[in-house]
C-alpha cells in the first residue's frame, strides 16, 4: 500500500480484514475487505472475480494464509493431518491457479508471491503436516514460476522466522524466549520485517526473484541447512 498498490485483503476474519482496510485507506489508496475460506476452491475462484470487479485488474497474489497445530505424528488422524493441508498448501495451489488464469486472461504480467517458512526447509518435532505444506510451498513457488514464465508472471516465495503476531502474546515467555533464541538475534521478528521483504518481491526491483523462496528468518536457516 505505501508503493501505492490498491488492495483487498481477504480474510476468513471479515472484522480483522474490515480493520486492515481502514488501515491501508489512510495511507491514500482503495482496500476492499473480502470474507474468503481459502481452503475453498470456489471461495477463492470468486475473490479473484471480486478483485477484478473492484480493482479493474489483478496485477499480484499474496497467498498467506496458514495454521498449525502441534501435534505429534502419532496422535494426528488424517482430519489433523488434510486440515493443515487445505489451508497451508491447497489454498497456495488455488491462488496460483485462479490468480495466473485471471492474469493470463487480462493480459497482465503479474506477480504471485506465497509465504513459505522456515519448516518447509527443516523439520520439527509436532509439524509433519505444516512441515509437509510448506515444502510443498517451496516447491510449487519453483514449478510455478517455471510454468507461468512464458506469460510474463512471475512467483517468488518469503520464507519467515518465528514472528512476533498478535498470537505470540498469548505464548509463554519462556517458550517465546525459546523461540527467539534461534535468531542471531535473539529476538522475535517484527511483522513489518517480513512485509518489507513482501514488498519487494512484489516491486520491480525484485524482477530477477523468480522461483526462489526468500528467507526472512534471522539467520535461522543459515545454522539448520
Amino acid at each position: 500500500a505505501r508503493q501505492g498498490a490498491n488492495l483487498i485483503i481477504a480474510d476468513f476474519d471479515i472484522d480483522g480484514a474490515q480493520n486492515t482496510a481502514a488501515e491501508v485507506e489512510a495511507l491514500g489508496v482503495k482496500a476492499f475487505a473480502y470474507k474468503v475460506d481459502v481452503s475453498d476452491p470456489e471461495a477463492v475462484e470468486a475473490m479473484v472475480a471480486f478483485a477484478v470487479e473492484k480493482l479493474g485488474t489483478l496485477t499480484g497474489v499474496f497467498n498467506n494464509a496458514g495454521i498449525s497445530k502441534v501435534q505429534s505424528l502419532l496422535d494426528m488422524d488424517p482430519a489433523s493431518y488434510r486440515r493443515v493441508i487445505e489451508v497451508d498448501q491447497f489454498s497456495v495451489y488455488y491462488g496460483l491457479y485462479y490468480g495466473a488464469r485471471k492474469m493470463v486472461e487480462l493480459g497482465v504480467k503479474g506477480v504471485i508471491v506465497n509465504t513459505a517458512s522456515i519448516y518447509g526447509s527443516v523439520a520439527a518435532k509436532g509439524s509433519f503436516n505444516y512441515n509437509a505444506a510448506k515444502a510443498a510451498v517451496i516447491a510449487m513457488t519453483r514449478s510455478g514460476a517455471l510454468e507461468l514464465a512464458e506469460h510474463g508472471i512471475r512467483v517468488a516465495a518469503v520464507a519467515p522466522g518465528f514472528i512476533d503476531t498478535p498470537m505470540m502474546k498469548n505464548v509463554p515467555d519462556e517458550a517465546r524466549a525459546a523461540l527467539a533464541a534461534q535468531h542471531v538475534t535473539n529476538r522475535l521478528i517484527a511483522p513489518e520485517k517480513v512485509a518489507s521483504v513482501v514488498a519487494f518481491l512484489f516491486s520491480d526491483a525484485a524482477s530477477a526473484v523468480n522461483g526462489s523462496t526468500v528467507a526472512a528468518d534471522d539467520g535461522f536457516l543459515a545454522f539448520k541447512v
